[in-house]
């Protein structure tokens, strides 16, 4: 049994937008590897001498809070870690003086977390280092366009989970 026209070949079969399986596999495992490889580089820089990676995404994501305060569940969605993994290293920063909690005040389970003026200080510092050690792993490796690009895509692929979620 022959098989059917391949990519290419006019058909509208060939159209088709929906990549195959092994593609779109291949397509992650490069994603992946490649944000392993430049995650890796970063981490041992000199930006994280002071806070590990994990712990300045948090004081990242707060610094970026609109009100300061932030629910820390809805902190749990910005930040790769579980939810017990989130709370000790939240008490590990309020310890630090880089974060403080407080009780929700609608919500008697709910804990509200923010940057202590020692935390975003020491975010900011950080912040500046790891974006020129970004830049210095992607500017060469990519030009300005390919750089768009990249974040078209990203960005285009982040909507769609989230649209599935």
């Amino acid at each position: 049994m022959a098989a059917g026209p391949g990519p290419g070949t006019g058909t509208a079969a060939a159209s088709s937008p929906a990549p195959t399986v092994r593609l779109a596999a291949q397509a992650w495992e490069s994603l992946f590897r490649a944000q392993v490889a430049v995650m890796r580089r970063l981490q041992g820089g000199p930006a994280f001498r002071d806070l590990a990676v994990n712990e300045y995404d948090v004081l990242f994501t707060l610094s970026g809070c609109p009100t300061g305060w932030l629910r820390q569940n809805e902190l749990n969605d910005h930040v790769l870690l579980s939810q017990s993994s989130l709370s000790r290293l939240v008490e590990r920063l309020e310890k630090r003086g880089l974060v403080e909690r407080r009780p929700a005040p609608d919500d008697g389970r709910g804990v509200l977390v923010r940057l202590t003026d020692a935390g975003r200080d020491l975010q900011k510092q950080i912040g500046r280092e790891h974006v020129r050690d970004i830049a210095a792993l992607v500017g060469p490796a990519l030009t300005a366009e390919e750089q768009q690009e990249l974040l078209r895509l990203t960005d285009k692929l982040r909507a769609s989970v989230q649209a599935r979620s």
